[in-house]
């Protein structure tokens, strides 16, 4: 059985039912003090984290004195500006006593549906974890319409788990797992400890019930284990209401596990290679020499560009023969490109008259 002490990086789902207490719509902070040891635990152990956590509006809801029931667009719009500042001044008390930075990172389906808004977060969820920051996120709903919302967060997690190149995702739920059907109604339901592939058969057991405060049923959890293990990242599903779930999940609480085709690097270089390029670019032999070395593509190695693309295609790369030798995720349109190639990374601002990334294409969002 996988356990979490062998993952890299983790995304933690967190549902609002966890959170916050349904009778009282308050912080359960014994809860939390709790789960931000699970977090030390991991990253005392080499991992990232990225926790993923609902609760802005149920909080709000608390404060404003709204009702328990569903709430007009405005209403929780306001309520999820009121509560999110206090979620996030909650993670911050509880993980700053234990050394560690937290970011608050809101964002909607849009940011990653837009290639430019998601090179743009994977690029900001990068650096907080090259920081060793442990990034709290969540659908952004004092903006968000249904027309742009992901709409529950576990689909919002396994798709933040794809973007960092996480290789484990945990949905803490009020469920200890995935059953044949619903155990509160069918004393025969069986939970499964493993399931390898998510077959018709075990689509047709989810149901759609959620808890009082959560959206998310179990369609929407099955969804996310799509998503994530074909990225390459597996997935479990576990009761999350204990204190300290994350280490009661390693030390064996029931849970089930979803397994991951790939690794998150194979899986997301394969969906690069199959992008159609927009456009090329030829690259001189020391900057062939550096690629097949594991580096970015810089600026000073491209000796060429033929387009038009934008920030955020696909294109090719080409040898000085002009043998395509893979594709890439660009980071500046041809325009760009063209006033660049050529120049030092540290001329780009001269250049373009505004500062710019130092590589035109990152290895990470590269397929030789």
């Amino acid at each position: 059985m996988a356990t979490l002490s062998d993952a890299r990086r983790i995304v933690v789902k967190i549902g609002s039912a966890l959170l916050v207490d349904r009778a009282t719509g308050a912080l359960r902070a014994d809860w939390l003090r709790a789960l931000a040891r699970d977090v030390q635990w991991l990253k005392n152990g080499g991992c990232d984290v990225v926790l993923v956590s609902s609760g802005s509006i149920a909080l709000g809801r608390g404060v404003l004195g709204l009702p328990a029931t569903p709430l007009p667009l405005e209403q929780s719009q306001a309520a999820a500006a009121v509560g999110q500042i206090r979620l996030a001044r909650a993670y911050e008390e509880v993980l700053e006593p234990l050394g560690i930075i937290t970011a608050q990172v809101l964002v909607t389906l849009e940011d990653s549906a837009d290639r430019k808004r998601y090179l743009n977060s994977r690029a900001t969820l990068e650096q907080l974890l090259g920081l060793n920051v442990v990034p709290i996120v969540n659908e952004n709903d004092t903006v968000a319409t249904d027309e742009i919302r992901f709409g529950d967060n576990d689909r919002l997690a396994a798709q933040i788990a794809v973007t960092v190149g996480a290789d484990q995702l945990v949905l803490l739920s009020d469920v200890d797992g995935f059953y044949s059907a619903n155990p509160v109604e069918d004393p025969n339901a069986q939970r499964f400890d493993v399931i390898d592939i998510i077959t018709p058969e075990i689509e047709a057991m989810a149901g759609d019930a959620g808890s009082g405060l959560s959206k998310g049923g179990m369609k929407t959890k099955l969804m996310a284990a799509k998503t994530a293990t074909s990225a390459g990242c597996r997935m479990t599903i576990t009761e999350g209401s204990v204190l300290r779930p994350l280490k009661a999940l390693e030390e064996g609480a029931p849970a089930t596990w979803f397994t991951a085709q790939s690794d998150p690097q194979a899986a997301r270089k394969r969906w690069i290679a199959a992008m159609k390029p927009r456009g090329s670019v030829t690259l001189d032999a020391g900057a062939v020499a550096a690629l097949q070395t594991g580096k970015s593509l810089l600026p000073a190695g491209v000796r060429a560009v033929a387009g038009p693309f934008d920030r955020g295609d696909s294109i090719a790369l080409m040898d000085p023969a002009g043998h395509i030798i893979g594709a890439g995720l660009t980071r500046y349109s041809s325009a760009e490109a063209v006033q660049i190639q050529g120049h030092q990374s540290a001329e780009i601002e001269a250049l373009l008259g505004y500062p710019g990334r130092a590589a035109l294409i990152h290895r990470d969002d590269m397929a030789l």
